[in-house]
């Protein structure tokens, strides 16, 4: 079976998608709960959407390879395995699943596809993100629902909607695709 290269051109995307997503992550509203509201999952699912689930979920992987060896790409110029394994570590581990279901979402014709593809990651990345605030806080799955799910419930919902309606145009218009 031979592998394709990617091209130059491809490597400059995947790595403009990475520092996308970086800027994204310093866009940062602290709340109460711990988890700030940051702009990261909108960059996530664009990039899925517009790079397409192997570019999208490499870029993602990089980002999050970046910040657990310490470079301060997640939110409020945080990096390590401590953010990584700490109370937001998970939605951070899940954002490679996020890119990969909006890239599949986003490959197929139909928009029904790129709606469940936003959706599919978006659940993951709210059930991994919970389950592990609840192990590292050590609290129930109730209370970490409250306060690491719940407030952003409404922005992912708007965010679904934005990258339907607009993540296929984007992508023609930056890549000149037909």
């Amino acid at each position: 079976m031979e592998t394709k290269k990617m091209s130059t051109r491809e490597l400059c995307y995947i790595g403009m998608f990475v520092a996308i997503i970086a800027v994204c992550a310093q866009i940062s509203i602290p709340l109460p709960g711990g988890v700030p509201f940051t702009l990261q999952t909108w960059a996530i699912s664009l990039a899925g959407v517009m790079l397409g689930t192997k570019k999208g979920t490499i870029a993602t992987v990089i980002y999050v390879l970046l910040g657990a060896i310490g470079i301060p790409v997640f939110a409020n110029f945080a990096g390590g395995l401590s953010i990584v394994f700490g109370p937001t570590g998970g939605f951070i581990l899940s954002f490679p699943i996020m890119a990969l279901l909006a890239g599949i979402g986003g490959e197929k014709k139909h928009i029904l596809w790129l709606v469940s593809g936003l959706v599919a990651g978006t659940i993951i990345n709210f059930l991994v993100g919970m389950i592990q605030f609840s192990f590292v806080l050590s609290t129930n799955l109730q209370a970490a629902f409250m306060t690491a799910v719940f407030p952003f419930l409404l922005s992912a919902v708007i965010r679904i909607i934005f990258i339907t309606a607009v993540g296929k145009r984007m992508k023609k218009i930056v890549f000149h695709i037909n």
